[in-house]
């Protein structure tokens, strides 16, 4: 009997909170909110290592930051770790990538396919779910067809900025005018002279609501959960269904308009966090079932495997959710680590109730050296509570560096954000200040941001 198919969404940029299957207030998800009430959905699931390259290396190795020497999204070297694709390469499996052909974390694929998901076209706009489409479906026919069990994984990139959704999607969550002379929240976009230029290639001329720009957002989810709507009802055209099991997630969340970091990934506040998971096996994993427990994006691999009862012989740092799922015994999440190398250097410490941010030198927003929030009280982390807490910074500190010092030990390597001082490919070093910082990372237009995906 052939072994079950796995197709895995990992959507880059998607934060959990925006879906309308999580809650959010807008009907942005009804499609993958269907495959949710179907199978498991994840509540409380994190991306502990921001950007991409280091997300994307714990969900394809189950490992976590320490063991993959992964922390930043211009990563150099080899990534730590056994690819899930080489893994199921080894069990059988055809394994195709797509739209993730130029990263380390996505090491060990038999085939790469790509699509345009970044330059719009001459309407302006860039239908990447639909490019994504064109070239998955033909893929997944082809897979189907082999007599061999395969591993499809697809970089979705639509909530990714540039958020440029076709029409109508530009405007169903946006009713108002985008370029009211009397609006003036889009002025600090433009004056972050880091990204001001990246801003001014894809958001059209002449826009002074901030609200239509998260519009584009919420609008490319929806477009993009509309395409996705045909991966399903080609899965069930072939017949495949009952033998397909189904993972949707992502690498991190997205910034909008919130904390400075305007539309885009970087600092370690949990809507960069935050990211969605959910499960679809039929038959294997119950029907509308949520899980409501802290579970981290190393958990992925280690679940699919033993989902598809497969003996890897390897050891990882996440653990299977099966437990989770089924009311069994294990190991309970109410702390982690987190780290950032995308346009700033910081790591910190997570708790139920807390938040520890400590910048291992100085950001181009002009931010705090530590910043410390009250998850429960501020859970949006707009009050920064460092020097009114000085204790409270001082146990998580020492918690952060407990585990610190435990991994290091464990992985025989000194800890990634300690060693990765040209994060951002500059070469010069770390920023002495924040002015520099200011000064020296800017990004440009599409083309630039594109180009600085990491590459193997």
């Amino acid at each position: 009997m052939k072994q079950p198919n796995i197709i895995l969404f990992g959507i880059d940029s998607l934060r959990r909170d925006f879906m309308s299957s999580y809650g959010y207030s807008k009907l942005t998800t009804p499609h993958m909110d269907k495959v949710a009430s179907e199978g498991v959905l994840f509540e409380q699931h994190f991306s502990p290592s921001i950007p991409t390259t280091p997300g994307y290396a714990s969900m394809l190795t189950g490992l976590d930051c320490f063991s993959t020497d992964v922390v930043a999204l211009r990563h150099e070297g080899a990534i730590g770790g056994k690819t899930l694709a080489e893994v199921l390469n080894d069990k059988g499996y055809n394994t195709t990538c797509i739209g993730f052909s130029n990263n380390p974390s996505a090491r060990g694929f038999q085939t790469y396919l790509d699509y345009e998901s970044w330059v719009p076209d001459e309407t302006g706009k860039c239908p990447k779910a639909e490019n994504l489409n064109a070239v998955a479906i033909p893929e997944l026919k082809r897979l189907q067809q082999e007599d061999q069990p395969f591993f499809l994984f697809m970089r979705h990139m639509d909530p990714h900025s540039p958020y440029l959704p076709p029409s109508p999607f530009e405007r169903i969550f946006y009713d108002g005018d985008e370029k009211d002379p009397e609006e003036h929240s889009m002025e600090a976009v433009y004056n972050f002279k880091p990204h001001a230029d990246f801003f001014k290639s894809w958001i059209p001329e002449g826009v002074t609501d901030q609200r239509y720009v998260t519009a584009q957002y919420e609008g490319a989810v929806a477009y993009m959960d509309t395409c996705i709507q045909s991966i399903f009802t080609a899965i069930e055209e072939l017949g495949i269904e009952e033998e397909t099991l189904v993972v949707i997630t992502s690498d991190h969340g997205e910034t909008l308009y919130e904390h400075d970091c305007y539309f885009d990934h970087h600092g370690t506040y949990d809507n960069v966090l935050s990211v969605p998971l959910i499960l679809k096996y039929p038959g294997k994993l119950p029907e509308g079932k949520r899980v409501t427990d802290v579970t981290l994006i190393k958990d992925i691999m280690p679940t699919i495997l033993e989902l598809l009862q497969i003996d890897s012989g390897l050891s990882f740092d996440g653990q299977s959710l099966l437990p989770f799922i089924e009311d069994g015994e294990y190991e309970k999440i109410s702390e982690f680590y987190i780290t950032e190398c995308t346009w700033m250097r910081k790591h910190g410490w997570r708790t139920s109730e807390w938040k520890l941010i400590e910048a291992l030198e100085p950001d181009f927003h002009f931010k705090p050296t530590t910043e410390l929030y009250n998850l429960v009280e501020d859970p949006e982390e707009n009050h920064n509570l460092a020097e009114q807490e000085p204790e409270v910074v001082e146990w998580l500190r020492g918690r952060m560096n407990a585990y610190i010092r435990k991994r290091e030990q464990e992985t025989g390597r000194t800890n990634p954000m300690i060693t990765n001082e040209n994060y951002h490919g500059l070469g010069t070093g770390p920023f002495q200040s924040s002015q520099e910082a200011y000064d020296k990372l800017y990004l440009g237009s599409i083309v630039k941001a594109r180009a600085l995906q990491a590459k193997d």
